[in-house]
């Protein structure tokens, strides 16, 4: 089919899509960016976000924690730490997700102390994945 390119879509668990599609829309962590047929090669780390795939038989949308993309002039293949469809996501996920960036950014705290480096990056997952349940119409515990 013309315009359109392979995309491949796995976590740890299991592989969550391979299909041809037009555009993938990329949570990238130094921002977001749609890959196209013909797109130049590029590796990019994703943030916590809803990834988006557009093609010929309509839209996915995937919740996608963290990992890396991989964008080639024929393709994308996204390797995500954990990824689920969107229409699968709950409050229990996000709960779980933010329980683990919290987790994190603690751990970042005390075994960084003095070295804002990697607690800045922890402190900003944290902040992404709240932003993206927000965006899902989801709410952080407290």
């Amino acid at each position: 089919m013309a315009d359109t390119m392979q995309f491949d879509l796995v976590s740890p668990e299991r592989r969550l899509a391979s299909l041809q599609v037009t555009s993938v829309q990329i949570p990238g962590a130094d921002g977001d960016m749609t890959a196209m047929e013909g797109h130049s090669p590029t590796i990019t780390t994703l943030r916590p976000g809803v990834l988006t795939v557009e093609g010929p038989e309509g839209t996915s949308d995937y919740v996608v924690t963290g990992g890396f993309a991989e964008i080639r002039a024929d393709g994308v293949s996204v390797l995500a730490e954990r990824a689920l469809a969107k229409g699968d996501m709950t409050q229990e996920h996000l709960d779980e997700m933010i329980e683990e960036a919290k987790t994190m950014y603690s751990n970042a705290k005390t075994t960084f102390e003095n070295e804002p480096g990697p607690v800045d990056d922890a402190a900003k997952l944290l902040s992404d994945m709240v932003a993206m349940g927000e965006h899902m119409g989801l709410t952080a515990k407290q």
